[in-house]
């Protein structure tokens, strides 16, 4: 039986830095990377620097009361996003979906798009080598892949399925299922933002795609044209 990897705590240094006190406690969900420390929310940055400090920069942006919330991050003293390698930012509450919230999550990432419309496309975007990206720029026909023989069929065929799409792109989160938080009497909150150049139709694509691949019964997004979804519809 394989043991769970423990997890990083950030040093006391990094935590003066950044103004926050108390004992790190452990999250859950996500890549169990991040720490609570108090009213804050420290996570390791994983060499994408650049990325973070350019994220704190335009969720410090971002306006209030538009039908969202974000974690708004915090600086240390001099000014930095990034301190040894860590990451902070206010901690939110709410109820992590998606589960009997489906169209809230569809409808929030709405409303965070409509905000980063006019945000110009970061540069880092075409650096980053991780998987996900990796296979985003596969998908989008901006790279080709080397795969294992049992997995050339099966990608050959998806990518004989792609048609040209004419949308217009635009920075978006291209992993909103899982997280998005609800609060009773509060704008969601949309949290571990990852960022992509497509157009926001394609958030909500992936989103339906989470959907009918890992949960059971799928989400209620699907209805014959010309019917809305139901405000009130759960899964």
């Amino acid at each position: 039986m394989s043991e769970e990897p423990s997890v990083i705590l950030p040093p006391r240094s990094v935590l003066d830095a950044f103004g926050v006190g108390g004992t790190p406690e452990p999250l859950a969900g996500g890549q169990g990377r991040s720490v609570r420390v108090g009213g804050a929310v420290l996570k390791p940055a994983e060499g994408a620097e650049e990325e973070w400090e350019w994220a704190a920069s335009v969720f410090e942006r971002l306006p209030r009361g538009a039908g969202f919330r974000v974690p708004r991050p915090l600086r240390s003293a001099d000014g930095r996003g990034v301190v040894e390698g860590w990451t902070a930012a206010e901690f939110v509450e709410g109820r992590p979906g998606p589960r009997g919230q489906w169209p809230g999550v569809v409808a929030t990432g709405r409303a965070l798009h409509a905000a980063l419309r006019t945000q110009p496309r970061p540069g880092f975007l075409d650096r980053r080598t991780h998987p996900w990206a990796v296979a985003d720029r596969v998908a989008w026909g901006e790279q080709k892949a080397d795969v294992v023989a049992e997995l050339a069929e099966p990608l050959s065929a998806l990518l004989a399925l792609r048609r040209p799409v004419e949308a217009a792109a635009q920075l978006i989160h291209g992993d909103l299922t899982g997280n998005v938080l609800f609060a009773p009497g509060r704008d969601p909150a949309v949290i571990d933002f990852s960022p992509y150049w497509r157009p926001s139709l394609y958030a909500e694509a992936v989103v339906i795609g989470d959907g009918l691949l890992w949960y059971t019964p799928p989400p209620p997004l699907s209805r014959p044209a010309g019917e809305a979804i139901p405000a009130g519809a759960r899964c």
